[in-house]
């Protein structure tokens, strides 16, 4: 490609993104390549399959509108897949409008065509339907094996290998964990294990980008080609759906999820807590979400931080082969390091970087000058009203539902009192805030619960245990 056609294909672009909109030219031409002009003809390409298709139906003639303006002799596109083998089945034509038909013929022009070659059928990709990017590091190969992270990492395997028709046993697969211990890496593994083949399609897709995508949709009144392009997916990989806002999107989430699995396709979720604490999502996708298998991925034991150290340090290497850190220094940081993997991962990096850029070896007194901020003090966990709900419903065998509901049977009310004064002993809600976080309480119901507990704890034992054990069980 010339300098002269790439200037122009700038402008092109230009031209189509005050057209179309930027939320609109994000979605489905920033990953429009020009291949040449050629005569009267631009050849174009995308990533996918699907692009083609919907550029095709949907915005064909503004394509050829934006090059005309730039180029009136251009009278083709041929938009093609670049991963696709062309195929024998003669190509798609798709004229101009009538009113430009006529436009050219009077001007003694011939009538322009936009044709999109055919093609042969693709896998589809991470990145169709506009999918999240992935990162090539992030594999089953890569994922280092704990005892906190066992099932989940088999639940995932078992999706990762299945076969379009096979019976799906668990759906939706719901991994929750906190920030870095391990969930998107496993989720990205599933996309790259299911796209490694033909057979399936799986798509990735953070709670973000969903909403980005289904508002775009709306935007541009192509709704209904996005859900049925969503439905036609074997495997959907949605990440951090704590994330997820609005009715609408809800809904369509909610609709594209019972769809996916009452026709037995597979769907994988994560998010930083279970379904049941996702109180900004409605009570029928939390339930369908419980319904399926919700594992979850637990803090990183020592012996797992050390291994995914090993693994990092083996994987540096594999660039940088003088590189060693010495196992004093593993044990090191994995004894010290102890909040989440990325942590481990940038001390890394760190203990790398000063290795090469000052040619010094690495030791036990460079690394703890070089992570000292990564090792965070050993302050108090930071205890959310959710949390203390969960483990107290869980202590007393009712459901967190319960403890939020009206009821005033005996088996409710006390472990709900209990819940209010765990919060004010251990949170720094205010009543009214903790009256709103218990179904919408009064300030003076909250007061009574912490009151009538304490004077409770006070003198009976086993009561007292109870809660202590409860409030250990917070502060792990």
């Amino acid at each position: 490609m010339t300098n002269m056609e790439q200037d122009r294909w700038s402008r092109v672009k230009g031209r189509l993104r005050t057209s179309v909109g930027e939320d609109v030219y994000t979605s489905w031409f920033a990953r429009m390549d020009l291949e040449g002009v050629q005569d009267e003809s631009v050849h174009l390409s995308v990533p996918t399959r699907f692009l083609k298709s919907w550029i095709q139906a949907h915005y064909a003639d503004r394509v050829l509108t934006c090059w005309q303006a730039e180029m009136p002799e251009v009278h083709r596109i041929d938009l093609t897949v670049r991963t696709a083998m062309r195929c024998a089945a003669p190509a798609k034509e798709v004229t101009a409008p009538a009113d430009q038909r006529r436009t050219e013929q009077a001007n003694g022009r011939p009538a322009p065509e936009l044709r999109a070659t055919a093609t042969a059928p693709v896998s589809a990709s991470h990145d169709a339907l506009g999918g999240s990017p992935l990162d090539p590091r992030l594999t089953f190969a890569s994922f280092v094996i704990g005892r906190s992270n066992t099932l989940a990492h088999a639940a995932a395997r078992q999706v990762a290998e299945g076969r379009r028709g096979d019976p799906v046993m668990f759906n939706p697969l719901y991994i929750h964990a906190g920030v870095g211990l391990g969930k998107t890496h496993l989720l990205q593994a599933v996309t790259w294990a299911g796209n490694s083949g033909s057979e399936r399609k799986v798509l990735y897709l953070t709670a973000e980008k969903f909403m980005y995508g289904f508002v775009a949709a709306l935007k541009t009144q192509t709704a209904l080609a996005f859900k049925e392009a969503l439905r036609g997916i074997d495997v959907l990989v949605i990440d951090d759906l704590q994330f997820l806002q609005g009715k609408s999107t809800q809904a369509e989430f909610c609709h594209t999820l019972n769809a996916l699995i009452d026709a037995g396709r597979q769907v994988v979720i994560a998010a930083d807590r279970p379904p049941s604490d996702l109180e900004s999502l409605d009570d029928r996708v939390r339930s369908r979400l419980a319904g399926g298998l919700v594992v979850e991925m637990g803090s990183l034991g020592e012996e797992l931080r050390l291994g995914i150290l090993k693994s990092r340090v083996a994987a540096a290497r594999a660039h940088h082969a003088s590189f060693d850190v010495p196992e004093a220094v593993l044990d090191y940081l994995a004894r010290t390091i102890t909040h989440n993997g990325r942590d481990l991962e940038g001390a890394i990096n760190r203990l790398l970087a000063h290795s090469k850029l000052n040619n010094q070896p690495v030791t036990l007194e460079m690394a703890e000058r070089e992570v000292r901020d990564l090792i965070r003090p050993q302050e108090p966990k930071r205890i959310k009203i959710e949390d203390i709900q969960r483990v107290v419903a869980r202590q007393y065998n009712v459901s967190r539902s319960d403890l939020l509901s009206s009821r005033r049977t005996a088996n409710v009310v006390r472990p709900r009192q209990v819940a209010m004064y765990l919060a004010k002993t251990l949170t720094l809600r205010s009543l009214p805030e903790i009256g709103r976080r218990f179904g919408g309480r009064d300030h003076t119901t909250v007061l009574h619960a912490v009151r009538k507990i304490e004077a409770l704890v006070a003198r009976d034992t086993a009561l007292s245990e109870e809660v202590e054990s409860l409030k250990r069980q917070l502060q792990e």
